[in-house]
């Protein structure tokens, strides 16, 4: 009896605290479903906190301003990019299948209904918070760029494709992909398009560009 007295008595105090790095994944999701939302200057603080299940305190002690939490929010999804490509993407890959699979992660990334939304966001209220378009440029659209030119600049280097600027032809590239589904899409006049349509727009994509570029 004396044992199990004790043991309670060590159970009893303050209860675990969840380790700051679940808290942020928490405040940041709640974030970018607000942002998604309301909009950078509609979204509220204590409703991130609410939403995140966290007090306004804690969320302050991670993420003081509401710019580093939309900067968050970009660096969770880019993350998640590219972990997509480092999954999908390897050396024994056939360049061909290689530059479909980039492709279609970059459509998945950029065609769904969540990057649409960030996408209206950063376009109506650049304006007024040139920090948000400022985040979204440096933070998503640089790094994407830069992991489709890299790819790009080892094919020619290996002497796969014929590209004579390798950041005109990553331009082309990711317009062909996503351009007229992107813009159809932020204008309302469709839904964002499903991953079984993205795949099919990668195929055709890598297969049109590889075959005008291949040596």
């Amino acid at each position: 009896m004396v044992q199990i007295h004790e043991t309670v008595k060590r159970c009893r105090g303050r209860p675990q605290t969840r380790p700051d790095d679940e808290t942020m994944r928490l405040i940041v999701e709640a974030a970018d479903r607000e942002f998604q939302s309301n909009g950078y200057a509609g979204t509220n603080i204590k409703a991130v906190a609410d939403r995140a299940g966290v007090s306004t305190k804690t969320l302050y002690k991670l993420v003081p301003t509401k710019a580093g939490l939309f900067e968050a929010t970009i660096r969770l999804r880019i993350s998640r990019f590219l972990l997509d490509l480092d999954d999908e993407v390897g050396e024994e890959l056939d360049p061909r299948e290689a530059l479909e699979r980039i492709l279609f992660a970059f459509g998945v990334l950029t065609l769904s209904a969540e990057t649409i939304a960030i996408n209206r966001l950063v376009i109506g209220e650049c304006g007024r918070f040139p920090e948000v378009a400022r985040a979204f440029y440096q933070l998503a659209i640089v790094p994407v760029n830069g992991v489709i030119e890299a790819w790009l600049t080892q094919q020619k280097d290996k002497g796969t494709l014929r590209i004579d600027d390798v950041h005109i032809a990553s331009g082309m590239l990711r317009g062909m992909m996503i351009m007229e589904p992107q813009r159809t899409a932020m204008m309302g006049q469709r839904a964002a398009p499903h991953r079984d349509e993205i795949a099919l727009r990668a195929r055709q994509c890598a297969e049109v560009f590889y075959n005008g570029c291949r040596m």
